[in-house]
């Protein structure tokens, strides 16, 4: 039993935790496989990393297949077992995805659980694990802080995003990104518009400036006129942005007056656009609407639309989450989980920041929770010690 009592039960901010520490001796890592994603919680050169801190690992058979990494290429310390036995028996459970309700049952119910869970998105999640038992943290709750950069899975994936955004955009437009001379001719290079310029922003502004295009983009937040700039953008700025230093580099919601003046500077920059890519999101709250669908409307036919916010609801008015749609000639994808397109580098990057989580648990081979640890004490949406 873990002998700390911490409460986490507030309306306002439900993942704090009083500065208790829990001891327990970690007997087994577990990596489930994950279900309909191709990304792995551990890869091989990560593992090799933990198993030097004293713990055991034990993963799914096949779990990293799809990733790139089959079972053998894993150090022969890491033991590949049946799912049924890594959920009813491993003490740390690591997965990118949380679990389905529908196996909780079959967990250990002593078992740390550590993933993606949304609490924000999903607001009976810290509930439903309470009253499971369990003790779970939520890599999205990491704060965005310089201390936890090397954990920080949001910004890992999200640039990732942005850059594989770019790459559909190019095979979708049916027109060169740079500037071409040839003999049969000269082409224009495409102008690429990106609204939001945060991770996964500034890393499509960085690759479509590489790919040729010219690249102009938006955001609410003043700190990123520079960081645009810096890579070669122009930076479209509208004035009486409400700007929130302390959002963890997420936006915030906007007057009425400054989003419909923002609309109609993005309607006016859209019409000229070859392609849009849009990223803005507020947590906790559906995604702004930037492109309306008569905005769409007056884009050229064959422009493309990438929008990374479509799981919440979506920067275009138009998209839909996980499809491709047609729209007076526009193509319009909408897809929130581009990391999973390239799953051997976002499982290393995943691993990567796990790992470093992980590592604030371990003292001498036992694992040491100390919630007196920023990091730790924000990322732990709910503890088996509530009772």
């Amino acid at each position: 039993m873990l002998p700390s009592k911490i409460c986490f039960e507030t309306n306002e901010k439900p993942f704090r935790s009083k500065s208790v520490s829990i001891l327990l001796t970690m007997t087994k890592l577990g990596i489930p496989k994950e279900l309909n994603d191709r990304r792995v919680g551990m890869v091989p050169a990560v593992a090799t990393k933990l198993l030097k801190s004293g713990v055991s690992i034990s993963i799914e058979n096949n779990a990293g297949v799809e990733a790139g990494f089959d079972d053998a290429s894993y150090p022969e310390e890491v033991t590949a077992e049946s799912r049924a036995n890594i959920l009813s028996n491993s003490d740390i459970i690591i997965t990118v995805h949380p679990i389905p309700k529908s196996e909780w049952g079959s967990i250990n119910p002593k078992a740390i659980l550590i993933s993606l869970f949304q609490p924000y998105a999903d607001q009976a999640i810290s509930g439903e694990l309470k009253e499971k038992g369990f003790t779970a943290f939520s890599l999205d709750m990491i704060p965005r802080t310089t201390i936890a950069q090397s954990m920080d899975v949001l910004s890992s994936m999200a640039a990732i995003a942005g850059y594989k955004a770019v790459l559909k955009a190019a095979e979708l437009l049916p027109r060169y990104f740079p500037m071409m001379i040839t003999a049969a001719g000269s082409v224009k290079p495409s102008k690429v518009l990106v609204l939001g310029a945060g991770v996964a922003g500034l890393q499509a502004i960085a690759t479509a400036k590489r790919l040729g295009a010219m690249v102009e983009a938006f955001d609410v937040r003043k700190a990123a006129k520079e960081e645009v700039q810096s890579l070669g953008a122009k930076f479209i700025e509208i004035e009486g942005a409400k700007d929130d230093v302390g959002a963890g580099g997420y936006a915030v919601a906007q007057s009425e007056d400054f989003i419909k003046r923002q609309q109609a500077e993005v309607q006016s920059r859209a019409s000229k656009s070859d392609v849009i890519i849009t990223t803005a999101q507020v947590r906790g709250r559906k995604a702004p609407t930037l492109l309306p669908a008569d905005t769409v409307r007056k884009m050229k036919p064959g422009s493309v639309i990438i929008d990374l916010a479509s799981s919440t609801g979506g920067n275009c008015e138009l998209s839909k989450d996980g499809e491709l749609v047609l729209v007076n000639g526009v193509q319009i994808l909408g897809n929130s989980n581009l990391a999973a397109d390239m799953p051997q580098d976002a499982s290393l990057l995943f691993s990567n920041n796990v790992n470093n989580f992980v590592q604030l648990m371990i003292k001498e081979g036992e694992l040491n929770i100390d919630f007196t640890n920023e990091i730790l004490k924000s990322s732990c949406i709910t503890n088996e010690a509530e009772g």
